[in-house]
């Protein structure tokens, strides 16, 4: 073999003494950085291949399982265990609130996520619990739905349904009685609207979770909500959760939504939600 091919296979060779890094400790440009810190986005990820790095993948598999299981899970009111995020046997939330649950017309899990239309109707048994614990025309009714993410309401709820009762009293504002909705969608605010006939009406509902998270509630507002009315008669705030809108933020958004639909007379599309400036995005 002439010497001159030794050379060329050497340069042409794998770098095998070279030593291998993980993407996770390759140090970042500050931009990369930046840009990772203002999104739960999987950007900027690498990939090994045509695919996804290990590590990414992984990733991936664990948000779709808990998406997955925010959805399937049944609503648990049995508090009192150690593992409930509802509570614990020292602070009983459900009891504490004197919390009770009743359900929509879908008959079972399977039945809510094929005919949406079923939850947004009560039962008969719940329409005649309701009226008879509930009383009729306070300003305010909160309602609490598993909707599509029970982990949703399980974690956030606990603490923002103190938050808004607080500042209702500390605004005046009589409250209803706040109970639980099992299989529930949006619309049922129309049947709670009709009645209890509240000023306004607040469903806290999870939502339909994703890959960026499985934690995410919202809160649906109406003002006097009727039979006949839809999504342009409500109002939302979103993204309820630890690296959304905080539950002290969410609580304040809330009840200065009220107060301006008690105010105006309306909700929907014909009232603006004023934030203020400390809400606003920079």
């Amino acid at each position: 073999m002439d010497p001159g091919d030794d050379k060329r296979e050497d340069k042409l060779a794998p770098p095998y003494d070279l030593p291998e890094h993980d993407a996770s400790e390759i140090d970042l440009s500050e931009i990369v950085k930046k840009v990772r810190a203002q999104t739960p986005a999987r950007l900027l990820a690498g990939r090994s291949g045509a695919a996804y790095r290990t590590n990414t993948q992984l990733e991936l598999r664990e948000a779709h399982a808990a998406a997955r299981d925010a959805v399937r899970a049944e609503l648990n009111l049995f508090i009192g265990r150690g593992d409930d995020p509802w509570g614990d046997p020292g602070d009983n939330f459900m009891r504490k609130w004197n919390l009770f649950e009743v359900c929509s017309r879908a008959a079972s899990k399977d039945e809510y996520l094929l005919r949406p239309d079923l939850g947004r109707h009560l039962n008969d048994a719940s329409r005649a619990e309701v009226d008879r614990r509930c009383t009729t025309g306070r300003d305010l009714q909160i309602v609490i739905g598993d909707g599509l993410s029970v982990t949703a309401v399980a974690l956030q709820t606990p603490r923002l349904l103190p938050l808004l009762c607080e500042g209702a009293k500390t605004r005046g504002w009589s409250v209803g009685q706040t109970f639980v909705i099992r299989y529930c969608r949006v619309g049922i605010l129309n049947e709670i609207g009709e009645l209890l006939d509240p000023k306004v009406a607040i469903l806290l509902i999870g939502e339909r979770p994703g890959l960026a998270t499985a934690e995410s509630l919202s809160a649906y507002m109406a003002y006097r909500p009727k039979a006949p009315h839809t999504d342009a008669n409500r109002n939302l705030i979103s993204n309820i959760h630890a690296r959304g809108v905080s539950t002290e933020q969410a609580a304040q958004r809330i009840l200065n939504l009220a107060a301006s639909m008690m105010k105006t007379r309306t909700s929907g599309c014909q009232l603006r939600e004023e934030l203020p400036a400390s809400s606003r995005p920079d």
